[in-house]
């Protein structure tokens, strides 16, 4: 009978870490790369440029509406690969799990790792556990490797990116971080808001042959207005927000408006911002809008000459500067 809740000696390298990695990990994570069980994997051979990104994840609580610490994991790596223009093909996954930590609920994680690994289409090929004594792991810590392919042909950047160019956003922005926020129960508020964790690799599939797109990103911590900033200070040129035109759920401007946050500064997981050629907007716009997943997208912005500012047009015609940054508003989120 196995323990109900995750000891030290789960990170032995005895029989209780073998058992934690057979009966609860491999049957979720099975693949043939994986289940050779060697110290390392040999990856087979793949067409085009080769494109690798890793990532952190912390986030509390680890279950949230539309998700949790699994999916969150997947989702982050793929889709960081996806809007660089690259087919997410392997993980690798690292778990650092805190003494004590519900063992129904590591396998409630893993399971929706899993789950989510297949939907994207990516195979998790190593991994390792580590055990922290009770109070330094905060429950559980998961970190992730991802490898994909890139046609050779589809360079994207911030250096392609020229004034005159407008800024797409696929979907509401602010989900992720409002559900994370009212699953926390901090402020006497409840909603039944579900973050928008996905993968957006047919988000960003649907645009990447298009000759005018310049650069991608998925607006995780930050948000819109983080996404906002990098492009201003990479071009040296001003950002304008229509402010009217981002879209926003009533329940995320409702929570903001309320608790003093602003919607674009609050991750998503499951969006992409896209800067494209003008000519090309009402295209893109169109084969993100096919999906159900990108039904709601917006022109949200342009690239103009300028100062590298962050502007946001009011819905009364007025402006106000759009600042950087700077105290995390809703930390361990992402």
């Amino acid at each position: 009978m196995r323990d109900a809740h995750v000891r030290l000696a789960h990170g032995n390298g005895g029989r209780l870490m073998r058992e934690l990695i057979e009966d609860l990990f491999a049957p979720h994570l099975a693949n043939p790369l994986l289940d050779v069980r060697n110290d390392a994997t040999t990856l087979p051979p793949t067409s085009g440029e080769l494109l690798v990104s890793t990532d952190g994840f912390t986030v509390q609580p680890l279950e949230f509406p539309g998700g949790n610490l699994g999916s969150l994991a997947v989702y982050g790596t793929v889709n960081d690969l996806a809007v660089s223009g690259a087919r997410p093909l392997w993980l690798t996954l690292n778990a650092f799990i805190e003494e004590g930590c519900e063992y129904a609920l590591l396998e409630r994680i893993v399971a929706a790792l899993g789950e989510a690994a297949r939907e994207a289409g990516v195979a998790v090929v190593a991994g390792d556990t580590k055990v922290l004594p009770r109070g330094q792991g905060g429950g559980l810590y998961l970190a992730t490797t991802g490898v994909g392919a890139r046609a050779a042909s589809q360079p994207l950047g911030l250096g392609r990116i020229r004034p005159g160019d407008v800024l797409l956003v696929s979907g509401p922005v602010g989900d992720h971080g409002t559900a994370v926020l009212l699953a926390r129960e901090q402020f006497g508020l409840r909603g039944e808001l579900a973050s928008d964790c996905a993968s957006v690799l047919p988000l960003a599939q649907a645009i990447w042959d298009m000759p005018g797109l310049r650069f991608m990103r998925d607006p995780t911590r930050g948000g819109l207005a983080t996404v906002a900033h990098e492009i201003a200070r990479a071009t040296g040129a001003t950002v304008r927000l229509e402010g009217a035109n981002v879209p926003v759920r009533a329940p995320v401007a409702a929570v903001c408006e309320m608790l003093g946050y602003d919607p674009l500064y609050l991750a998503c997981e499951g969006r992409v911002v896209a800067v494209v050629d003008a000519a090309q907007a009402p295209a893109a716009l169109a084969a993100w809008r096919a999906l159900t997943q990108g039904r709601e997208a917006a022109l949200v912005g342009r690239i103009e000459r300028g100062a590298p500012w962050v502007v946001v047009q009011t819905p009364f015609g007025g402006e106000r500067l759009l600042e950087e940054l700077e105290d995390d508003p809703l930390p361990r989120i992402c």
